[in-house]
Protein backbone atom coordinates (compact mmCIF):
# COMPACT_ATOMS: atom_id res chain seq x y z
CA UNK A 1 0.00 0.00 0.00
CA UNK A 2 1.47 3.55 -0.94
CA UNK A 3 1.56 6.07 1.77
CA UNK A 4 -0.96 7.97 0.53
CA UNK A 5 -3.18 4.84 1.07
CA UNK A 6 -2.42 4.92 4.75
CA UNK A 7 -3.87 8.57 5.47
CA UNK A 8 -7.21 7.95 5.49
CA UNK A 9 -8.07 4.68 7.00
CA UNK A 10 -11.19 3.78 8.80
CA UNK A 11 -11.32 2.46 12.27
CA UNK A 12 -14.68 3.19 12.89
CA UNK A 13 -15.44 -0.62 14.30
CA UNK A 14 -13.09 0.36 16.64
CA UNK A 15 -13.89 3.94 18.05
CA UNK A 16 -15.68 4.11 21.45
CA UNK A 17 -14.94 0.18 21.73
CA UNK A 18 -13.38 0.10 25.27
CA UNK A 19 -15.32 1.18 27.81
CA UNK A 20 -15.69 0.78 31.49
CA UNK A 21 -16.01 -3.47 31.24
CA UNK A 22 -12.54 -4.91 31.37
CA UNK A 23 -13.76 -7.66 28.95
CA UNK A 24 -13.86 -4.63 26.36
CA UNK A 25 -10.37 -4.43 26.17
CA UNK A 26 -9.06 -7.95 26.33
CA UNK A 27 -7.60 -9.34 22.90
CA UNK A 28 -8.03 -6.11 21.26
CA UNK A 29 -5.58 -3.51 19.19
CA UNK A 30 -4.92 -0.08 20.70
CA UNK A 31 -4.49 1.84 17.93
CA UNK A 32 -5.88 5.18 18.65
CA UNK A 33 -7.09 7.47 21.34
CA UNK A 34 -10.44 7.65 19.45
CA UNK A 35 -11.27 3.56 20.72
CA UNK A 36 -11.63 4.91 24.44
CA UNK A 37 -15.16 6.01 25.38
CA UNK A 38 -14.84 8.57 29.22
CA UNK A 39 -15.93 5.52 31.25
CA UNK A 40 -13.22 3.50 29.54
CA UNK A 41 -10.56 6.22 30.03
CA UNK A 42 -11.83 6.28 33.45
CA UNK A 43 -11.14 2.13 34.08
CA UNK A 44 -7.33 2.85 32.49
CA UNK A 45 -6.50 5.95 34.76
CA UNK A 46 -7.95 4.07 38.11
CA UNK A 47 -5.86 0.68 36.99
CA UNK A 48 -2.69 2.98 36.56
CA UNK A 49 -3.14 4.34 39.71
CA UNK A 50 -3.49 0.79 40.99
CA UNK A 51 -0.29 -0.06 39.27
CA UNK A 52 1.90 2.90 40.59
CA UNK A 53 0.84 1.32 44.02
CA UNK A 54 1.57 -2.10 43.14
CA UNK A 55 4.87 -1.09 41.97
CA UNK A 56 5.67 1.31 45.22
CA UNK A 57 4.47 -1.46 47.57
CA UNK A 58 5.85 -4.82 45.58
CA UNK A 59 7.15 -4.20 42.99
CA UNK A 60 5.05 -6.15 40.70
CA UNK A 61 3.57 -8.91 40.80
CA UNK A 62 2.85 -12.57 38.68
CA UNK A 63 -0.41 -12.13 36.45
CA UNK A 64 1.39 -11.91 33.18
CA UNK A 65 3.44 -15.21 34.19
CA UNK A 66 4.00 -17.17 30.52
CA UNK A 67 3.68 -14.45 28.64
CA UNK A 68 5.27 -12.72 26.07
CA UNK A 69 5.33 -9.51 24.56
CA UNK A 70 6.63 -8.92 20.95
CA UNK A 71 8.13 -5.43 20.45
CA UNK A 72 8.85 -4.35 17.40
CA UNK A 73 10.57 -0.86 16.71
CA UNK A 74 10.96 0.17 12.59
CA UNK A 75 12.22 3.76 14.40
CA UNK A 76 14.36 4.67 17.49
CA UNK A 77 12.67 4.55 20.64
CA UNK A 78 14.10 5.05 24.34
CA UNK A 79 11.39 5.36 26.78
CA UNK A 80 8.28 4.19 24.95
CA UNK A 81 10.27 0.93 24.34
CA UNK A 82 12.16 0.37 27.69
CA UNK A 83 8.76 1.26 29.32
CA UNK A 84 6.45 -1.24 27.67
CA UNK A 85 9.28 -3.92 28.12
CA UNK A 86 9.64 -2.61 31.84
CA UNK A 87 6.17 -3.16 32.01
CA UNK A 88 5.60 -6.55 30.76
CA UNK A 89 8.49 -7.19 33.17
CA UNK A 90 6.99 -6.02 36.24
CA UNK A 91 4.07 -7.43 35.45
CA UNK A 92 5.91 -11.24 35.38
CA UNK A 93 6.10 -11.93 31.96
CA UNK A 94 9.20 -11.48 28.87
CA UNK A 95 9.94 -9.45 26.14
CA UNK A 96 11.08 -10.42 22.74
CA UNK A 97 12.43 -7.01 21.26
CA UNK A 98 13.27 -6.33 17.49
CA UNK A 99 15.08 -4.25 16.15
CA UNK A 100 13.79 -3.51 12.84
CA UNK A 101 15.22 0.08 11.79
CA UNK A 102 17.08 0.99 8.98
CA UNK A 103 20.26 -0.91 10.52
CA UNK A 104 17.58 -3.74 12.26
CA UNK A 105 18.08 -7.29 11.19
CA UNK A 106 14.30 -8.25 10.41
CA UNK A 107 13.62 -9.81 7.17
CA UNK A 108 12.08 -6.29 5.53
CA UNK A 109 15.58 -6.43 3.94
CA UNK A 110 14.24 -9.82 2.04
CA UNK A 111 10.98 -8.04 0.99
CA UNK A 112 9.17 -9.33 3.51
CA UNK A 113 5.43 -7.41 4.33
CA UNK A 114 5.50 -5.99 7.94
CA UNK A 115 2.11 -7.10 8.35
CA UNK A 116 4.29 -11.39 7.57
CA UNK A 117 6.40 -9.98 9.87
CA UNK A 118 4.10 -9.34 12.71
CA UNK A 119 1.70 -12.09 12.41
CA UNK A 120 4.90 -14.28 12.64
CA UNK A 121 5.88 -12.33 15.97
CA UNK A 122 2.74 -13.20 17.18
CA UNK A 123 2.68 -16.66 16.28
CA UNK A 124 5.20 -16.82 19.32
CA UNK A 125 4.38 -13.78 21.52
CA UNK A 126 0.90 -12.83 23.26
CA UNK A 127 0.87 -9.15 22.44
CA UNK A 128 2.85 -6.73 20.21
CA UNK A 129 3.85 -2.99 20.23
CA UNK A 130 5.05 -1.49 17.36
CA UNK A 131 6.11 1.82 15.78
CA UNK A 132 6.92 2.61 12.58
CA UNK A 133 8.14 6.17 10.86
CA UNK A 134 5.12 6.40 8.33
CA UNK A 135 1.74 7.25 9.25
CA UNK A 136 -1.12 4.72 9.52
CA UNK A 137 1.31 1.92 9.32
CA UNK A 138 0.40 0.24 12.40
CA UNK A 139 -3.64 0.60 11.49
CA UNK A 140 -2.97 -1.24 8.22
CA UNK A 141 -1.37 -3.61 9.98
CA UNK A 142 -4.46 -4.19 12.34
CA UNK A 143 -6.70 -3.72 9.85
CA UNK A 144 -5.46 -5.84 7.29
CA UNK A 145 -2.92 -8.24 9.18
CA UNK A 146 -5.73 -10.73 9.92
CA UNK A 147 -3.97 -10.55 13.25
CA UNK A 148 -5.47 -13.02 15.89
CA UNK A 149 -3.51 -10.96 19.16
CA UNK A 150 -3.47 -7.75 20.59
CA UNK A 151 -1.00 -4.90 18.70
CA UNK A 152 -0.28 -1.63 20.46
CA UNK A 153 0.54 1.41 18.44
CA UNK A 154 4.11 2.82 19.98
CA UNK A 155 3.94 5.80 17.20
CA UNK A 156 3.60 5.84 13.75
CA UNK A 157 5.34 8.56 12.11
CA UNK A 158 3.30 12.28 12.27
CA UNK A 159 -0.15 9.92 13.16
CA UNK A 160 -0.49 8.91 16.47
CA UNK A 161 0.99 8.17 19.87
CA UNK A 162 -1.86 6.88 21.66
CA UNK A 163 0.34 5.33 24.93
CA UNK A 164 2.06 8.62 25.13
CA UNK A 165 -1.17 11.08 25.19
CA UNK A 166 -3.05 8.22 27.77
CA UNK A 167 0.45 8.90 30.35
CA UNK A 168 -0.10 12.43 29.85
CA UNK A 169 -3.52 12.72 30.66
CA UNK A 170 -2.66 10.78 33.68
CA UNK A 171 0.12 13.11 34.41
CA UNK A 172 -2.01 16.44 33.83
CA UNK A 173 -4.33 15.04 36.35
CA UNK A 174 -2.14 13.59 38.68
CA UNK A 175 -0.09 16.90 39.01
CA UNK A 176 -2.95 19.07 39.02
CA UNK A 177 -4.56 17.13 42.00
CA UNK A 178 -7.44 15.51 39.58
CA UNK A 179 -7.00 11.78 39.47
CA UNK A 180 -9.77 11.02 41.91
CA UNK A 181 -13.11 10.67 39.86
CA UNK A 182 -14.55 12.69 42.94
CA UNK A 183 -11.86 15.80 42.75
CA UNK A 184 -13.24 16.43 39.23
CA UNK A 185 -16.92 16.56 40.41
CA UNK A 186 -15.83 19.48 42.42
CA UNK A 187 -18.27 22.07 40.18
CA UNK A 188 -14.97 23.72 39.43
CA UNK A 189 -15.98 26.44 36.35
CA UNK A 190 -12.46 27.82 35.86
CA UNK A 191 -11.30 26.79 32.31
CA UNK A 192 -7.72 24.59 32.73
CA UNK A 193 -5.53 25.79 29.73
CA UNK A 194 -3.35 23.50 27.73
CA UNK A 195 -0.77 24.86 26.15
CA UNK A 196 1.01 23.10 23.55
CA UNK A 197 4.51 24.55 22.44
CA UNK A 198 6.69 23.62 19.19
CA UNK A 199 6.77 21.38 16.79
CA UNK A 200 2.83 20.97 16.31
CA UNK A 201 3.02 20.25 12.42
CA UNK A 202 5.16 16.57 13.33
CA UNK A 203 4.72 16.31 16.67
CA UNK A 204 2.24 12.96 17.49
CA UNK A 205 2.19 12.70 20.81
CA UNK A 206 0.21 16.78 20.32
CA UNK A 207 -1.59 15.30 17.82
CA UNK A 208 -3.04 12.44 19.80
CA UNK A 209 -2.97 14.61 23.32
CA UNK A 210 -5.43 17.34 21.47
CA UNK A 211 -7.95 14.95 20.42
CA UNK A 212 -7.86 13.17 24.03
CA UNK A 213 -8.67 16.12 26.20
CA UNK A 214 -11.60 16.67 23.52
CA UNK A 215 -13.17 13.55 23.66
CA UNK A 216 -12.43 13.94 28.04
CA UNK A 217 -13.51 17.67 28.65
CA UNK A 218 -17.62 16.90 29.37
CA UNK A 219 -17.52 13.38 30.85
CA UNK A 220 -14.28 13.18 32.69
CA UNK A 221 -12.40 16.34 33.01
CA UNK A 222 -15.46 18.27 33.80
CA UNK A 223 -14.17 21.61 33.56
CA UNK A 224 -13.67 24.23 30.45
CA UNK A 225 -11.08 23.03 28.23
CA UNK A 226 -9.08 25.79 26.71
CA UNK A 227 -6.16 23.80 24.00
CA UNK A 228 -3.99 26.97 23.25
CA UNK A 229 -1.10 26.09 20.25
CA UNK A 230 1.84 28.06 20.51
CA UNK A 231 4.11 27.46 17.18
CA UNK A 232 6.06 28.77 14.56
CA UNK A 233 3.74 29.68 11.35
CA UNK A 234 5.29 26.38 9.55
CA UNK A 235 5.14 23.89 12.68
CA UNK A 236 1.42 24.55 13.12
CA UNK A 237 -1.28 21.98 14.65
CA UNK A 238 -2.65 20.58 11.70
CA UNK A 239 -6.14 21.38 10.24
CA UNK A 240 -7.65 17.92 10.72
CA UNK A 241 -6.60 17.86 14.34
CA UNK A 242 -8.75 20.96 15.16
CA UNK A 243 -11.56 20.19 13.17
CA UNK A 244 -11.71 16.85 14.83
CA UNK A 245 -11.60 18.59 18.17
CA UNK A 246 -14.35 21.11 17.10
CA UNK A 247 -16.62 18.22 15.40
CA UNK A 248 -16.51 16.42 18.35
CA UNK A 249 -17.13 19.55 20.87
CA UNK A 250 -20.24 20.08 18.57
CA UNK A 251 -21.85 16.77 18.47
CA UNK A 252 -21.34 16.23 21.99
CA UNK A 253 -21.75 19.79 23.39
CA UNK A 254 -18.49 20.09 25.19
CA UNK A 255 -17.10 23.33 26.14
CA UNK A 256 -13.70 23.66 24.56
CA UNK A 257 -12.02 26.62 22.89
CA UNK A 258 -8.80 26.35 20.75
CA UNK A 259 -6.30 29.24 20.41
CA UNK A 260 -3.20 30.12 18.30
CA UNK A 261 -0.41 32.31 18.93
CA UNK A 262 3.20 32.48 18.12
CA UNK A 263 4.47 34.56 21.56
CA UNK A 264 5.50 32.05 24.21
CA UNK A 265 4.98 34.94 26.60
CA UNK A 266 1.87 35.61 26.16
CA UNK A 267 0.88 31.39 25.85
CA UNK A 268 1.66 30.99 29.46
CA UNK A 269 -0.54 33.49 30.72
CA UNK A 270 -3.04 31.71 32.97
CA UNK A 271 -2.02 28.37 31.57
CA UNK A 272 -2.42 25.61 33.65
CA UNK A 273 0.14 23.16 31.41
CA UNK A 274 2.77 23.71 29.17
CA UNK A 275 3.19 21.07 26.96
CA UNK A 276 6.74 21.14 25.19
CA UNK A 277 7.90 19.34 22.27
CA UNK A 278 10.87 19.78 20.29
CA UNK A 279 11.54 20.37 16.64
CA UNK A 280 11.92 17.34 14.89
CA UNK A 281 14.88 17.03 12.43
CA UNK A 282 14.09 14.13 10.64
CA UNK A 283 10.80 15.00 9.63
CA UNK A 284 12.41 17.88 7.60
CA UNK A 285 12.91 17.48 4.27
CA UNK A 286 16.10 19.95 3.99
CA UNK A 287 17.96 21.15 7.19
CA UNK A 288 17.93 24.89 5.75
CA UNK A 289 13.81 24.27 6.91
CA UNK A 290 14.76 23.00 10.14
CA UNK A 291 17.63 25.44 10.99
CA UNK A 292 14.95 28.48 10.13
CA UNK A 293 12.66 27.05 13.29
CA UNK A 294 14.50 25.11 15.41
CA UNK A 295 15.50 27.03 19.19
CA UNK A 296 11.97 28.60 17.95
CA UNK A 297 10.70 28.96 22.24
CA UNK A 298 13.45 28.05 25.13
CA UNK A 299 11.86 27.54 28.09
CA UNK A 300 14.20 28.47 30.87
CA UNK A 301 14.69 30.26 34.80
CA UNK A 302 14.01 33.09 33.14
CA UNK A 303 10.64 32.49 31.51
CA UNK A 304 9.45 30.39 34.17
CA UNK A 305 9.83 33.97 36.56
CA UNK A 306 6.34 35.33 34.71
CA UNK A 307 4.92 31.91 34.61
CA UNK A 308 1.53 31.02 36.84
CA UNK A 309 2.79 29.49 40.11
CA UNK A 310 1.32 26.09 39.39
CA UNK A 311 1.32 25.85 35.77
CA UNK A 312 3.42 22.45 35.01
CA UNK A 313 5.68 21.56 32.62
CA UNK A 314 5.78 18.54 30.42
CA UNK A 315 7.67 17.31 27.31
CA UNK A 316 7.81 13.71 25.69
CA UNK A 317 11.43 13.87 25.51
CA UNK A 318 13.53 13.10 23.97
CA UNK A 319 14.51 17.65 24.52
CA UNK A 320 17.52 18.86 22.74
CA UNK A 321 17.28 22.46 23.37
CA UNK A 322 13.43 23.40 23.89
CA UNK A 323 14.06 23.03 27.73
CA UNK A 324 16.87 24.27 29.53
CA UNK A 325 18.56 22.39 32.23
CA UNK A 326 18.62 25.15 34.83
CA UNK A 327 14.82 24.55 35.23
CA UNK A 328 14.85 20.69 36.22
CA UNK A 329 14.49 21.42 39.98
CA UNK A 330 11.74 23.80 39.72
CA UNK A 331 9.04 22.01 41.51
CA UNK A 332 7.02 22.85 38.39
CA UNK A 333 9.09 20.58 35.61
CA UNK A 334 7.05 17.48 35.57
CA UNK A 335 8.57 15.66 32.44
CA UNK A 336 10.68 13.19 34.62
CA UNK A 337 7.82 12.56 36.60
CA UNK A 338 5.49 12.29 33.21
CA UNK A 339 7.96 9.56 32.01
CA UNK A 340 7.89 7.69 35.15
CA UNK A 341 4.38 7.23 34.91
CA UNK A 342 4.29 6.06 31.42
CA UNK A 343 5.10 2.60 33.03
CA UNK A 344 2.42 2.65 35.38
CA UNK A 345 -0.20 3.81 32.02
CA UNK A 346 1.68 1.26 30.12
CA UNK A 347 1.15 -1.64 32.88
CA UNK A 348 -2.62 -1.18 32.98
CA UNK A 349 -2.88 -1.41 29.32
CA UNK A 350 -0.95 -4.54 28.80
CA UNK A 351 -2.45 -5.90 31.80
CA UNK A 352 -6.15 -5.09 30.17
CA UNK A 353 -5.64 -6.04 26.33
CA UNK A 354 -4.31 -9.41 28.17
CA UNK A 355 -6.99 -9.86 30.28
CA UNK A 356 -5.84 -9.77 33.45
CA UNK A 357 -7.69 -5.96 34.01
CA UNK A 358 -10.23 -6.99 36.35
CA UNK A 359 -10.86 -7.90 40.21
CA UNK A 360 -6.86 -9.50 39.69
CA UNK A 361 -6.03 -5.53 39.33
CA UNK A 362 -7.52 -4.17 42.37
CA UNK A 363 -5.08 -3.86 45.45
Amino acid sequence: MSHCGLENQDISKFVDGLTSDPGTWSGQPLISVTQLTVPGLDLLIRTAAEMRKLVMTKGGDDRLKHRILASIFYEASTRTSCSFQTAMMRLGGTVMHVDAGSGGNTSSKKGESINDTVKCLQCYTDVTVMRHHVKGTVTDTVLNGRLTKPLINAGDGVGEHPTQALLDLFTVVDELGMLEESKRRCGNDKPLVIVMLGDLKHGRTVHSLAKLLGRAQLGFLKRPLILRYCSPDTLRMPAYVKEYISDYATRRGCNIVQEECSSINKAIQNADVLYTTRVQKERFDNAQDYNSVKGAYVIDAELMKSAPEKMIVMHPLPRVDEINADIDTDPRAAYFRQMENGLYVRMAILALVLGKGDSRCRL
